[in-house]
């Protein structure tokens, strides 16, 4: 019972505030750590090893490299070659995506509900469609013999995938044309909830759609903007289907390798276990230092996140 001065000794006292966040995280703590903290660490562990299909048999016993398998591939030239395309790849994924999801979110709010839920029904199926899927439509289309793109502009029996740059162009477009639905919901979304006072003053003023856009709906969705540009890096920087189907594991002569089809080579299709896993270790510290560079910078700016 609780008497004048509170709760008595008896009665069960409520969790602090400090106390009953963590407990009610505790659960997808427990699930995230099983999922996510012991892969990661495991993955870890083998880069320091040599692991290779010998070891995997029996044959040889697991031997302690240290950072043997790090020196070993960043003194290959191909890795570099390979991180460069990746970063550049990646990039143009990135920016593509944003400026396609912004502006058809902006779009959004400028139709009528038909169109409007006609174009939200159609990128939500580009989103839920699978990747391989995905990929192997967008190969269909642009066919050499029996693709549509070919005969409409007129390009005969032009292979899109036999060139290193027309190749990671027709990949970017299927990456785009998956990515962008997330950027388009949630910016329409952060859009929607700005007060429609404001926009309506700034046409008052004589601006500009771009220059609403640049100077009032930006700022003030910065923090969404943050984390569908955060979710872009991370999606288009570790690409692997789109790349592994679409130019059937990486191009001619590897030509169109990007990470994370360069670690499953190295780990899969050469048995080198502890060298793809050392590729994955430096793709998750170069993710998480652009991450946090990102939102340290956001911090400076004084943006709540």
């Amino acid at each position: 019972m609780r008497g004048r001065r509170g709760w008595s000794r008896s009665s069960p006292r409520p969790l602090g505030d400090g106390g009953a966040p963590w407990l009610y995280l505790a659960p997808a703590l427990v699930v995230l750590g099983g999922l996510l903290v012991y892969p990661i660490y495991q993955l870890g562990l083998i880069s320091f090893f040599q692991y290779t299909q010998a070891q995997v048999s029996g044959g040889e016993p697991t031997t302690f490299k240290g950072f043997g398998n790090y020196s070993e591939l960043f003194s290959d030239s191909q890795f570099w070659q390979v991180l460069l395309s990746t970063v550049l790849f990646a990039g143009a994924c990135v920016v593509s995506t944003l400026a396609v999801g912004c502006a058809l979110a902006v779009l959004l709010t400028r139709v009528r509900a038909l169109p409007r839920l006609v174009l939200m029904l159609a990128a939500l199926g580009a989103w839920a469609t699978p990747a391989v899927t995905g990929s192997t439509v967008w190969l269909l289309l642009f066919d050499p013999d029996f693709g549509p793109v070919n005969r409409i502009l007129g390009l005969g029996d032009h292979s899109w995938t036999y060139g290193r740059l027309s190749a990671f162009f027709l990949v970017l477009l299927e990456v785009v044309w998956c990515s962008f639905p997330f950027v388009m919901v949630t910016v329409y979304a952060g859009i929607r909830a700005v007060p429609s006072e404001v926009l309506e003053a700034a046409a008052l003023d004589g601006a500009s759609q771009w220059r609403i856009w640049r100077s009032v709906l930006t700022p003030m969705l910065r923090p969404i903007l943050t984390v569908v540009t955060i979710q872009s890096v991370i999606w288009d920087f570790k690409v692997f289907t789109q790349i592994y189907v679409m130019t059937n594991g990486g191009g001619i002569a590897g030509q169109n390798l990007v990470l994370n089809v360069y670690a499953y080579q190295q780990a899969f299709a050469s048995s080198k276990y502890s060298l793809g896993s050392a590729i994955g270790v430096v793709m998750l510290l170069m993710l998480l230092a652009v991450t946090l560079v990102y939102l340290r910078l956001l911090r400076r700016q004084g943006e709540e996140l």
